[in-house]
């Protein structure tokens, strides 16, 4: 029985174009369709899930690691879910989400067959599931950049260049002086890799741009966040910008600020590194780096379908940051 890695090999295409002309869900050139339709039907391809589950004793289940810590906020971890859900129905296959990050998860789903291939979100730099998952043999993508990934293919957003985006772009505002409010502490004891490489993303480019800066971690109450502005805004020499790199936090920041009788941006410029619809959420929208979850969500899941399907080798994918300037920056 003919499979769909036997009709993107006949069309000339990659997986992924094939599964987006069945779906639709993508547009497709007109000369590039109609070579997967003619390849469909010289193959006699049926893109029936339960027959090619049977004819390839597949489940056409995909797993997703996503812990839910108390250190990340949920909303966003479930826009790369819904990114990962959405993207595996094109596909035809169904996702099992994992939310506890205990090794037994990963071996029941495996020994039992339940799933084809692995995803894994919230990675540490240093993370015990990742020796385990290489071990496993299923196909796997890491979302998320460890220090030593074993061999497995990792897709992320590049966070140290969304720091420097920022930094540059506060640089040219004439800021000499930033600071930085990021992930809760716990991210950082633990060394979640997104919080590790925006701090230091965000160090480099001050030093190689000559602009001071204050970083503080914080987590997502009104007491901490009052704690960090003291931190950034105190003293003789108080930041005039900021990067705020936690998404839960924005909310609170307009009126933090506004209790010291500080404007955004006449008094102090802020660029987020959050979700774009997070950006637009405020009445003033911020100046944003997009954290793009779909995107990263899409690749993860083209990326563990290739392996699936073909022996495609290790590959990093980092998504590159862009900068969109709204109503939260101007010049010093």
């Amino acid at each position: 029985m003919a499979t769909m890695n036997d009709v993107a090999r006949a069309a000339g295409v990659s997986l992924s174009t094939v599964s987006y002309v069945l779906s639709g869900k993508r547009t497709i050139s007109e000369e590039t369709r109609q070579a997967v339709l003619e390849a469909i039907r010289k193959l006699n391809y049926s893109p029936h899930s339960g027959a090619r589950a049977l004819a390839s004793n597949r489940s056409n289940v995909l797993g997703l690691m996503a812990p839910l810590r108390a250190d990340v906020n949920v909303s966003v971890v479930m826009q790369f879910v819904a990114a990962v859900v959405t993207t595996a129905r094109t596909f035809d296959q169904d996702v099992l989400l994992l939310t506890q990050d205990d090794a037994g998860g990963l071996e029941r789903v495996t020994s039992q067959s339940m799933v084809d291939g692995l995803l894994m979100m919230d990675i540490e730099a240093r993370d015990s599931r990742i020796p385990l998952l290489a071990r496993l043999g299923k196909p796997a993508v890491l979302i998320g950049l460890p220090d030593d990934p074993h061999g497995l293919s990792c897709v992320d957003f590049d966070f140290a260049a969304a720091s420097r985006t920022a930094v540059r772009h506060l640089s040219e505002l004439n800021h000499i002086r930033i600071g930085f409010i990021g992930s809760p502490p716990a991210s950082l004891e633990r060394h979640a890799t997104y919080a590790d490489r925006a701090r230091k993303g965000f160090t480099e480019a001050c030093a190689a741009a000559d602009v001071g800066s204050v970083l503080r971690a914080c987590e997502a109450t009104v007491p901490a966040l009052t704690e960090a502005l003291d931190a950034v805004l105190g003293g003789d020499d108080p930041v005039t910008a900021l990067v705020v790199h936690n998404e839960a936090l924005l909310p609170l920041l307009p009126q933090a600020l506004a209790s010291r009788g500080l404007r955004i941006p006449e008094d102090l410029s802020v660029v987020a590194i959050a979700p774009e619809d997070v950006a637009l959420a405020a009445a003033k929208p911020w100046t944003a780096v997009s954290i793009p979850a779909h995107d990263i969500g899409r690749a993860a899941v083209e990326m563990v379908m290739d392996r699936l399907n073909s022996d495609k080798p290790v590959e990093v994918r980092l998504i590159v940051p862009s900068l969109v300037q709204r109503e939260t920056t101007s010049a010093r």
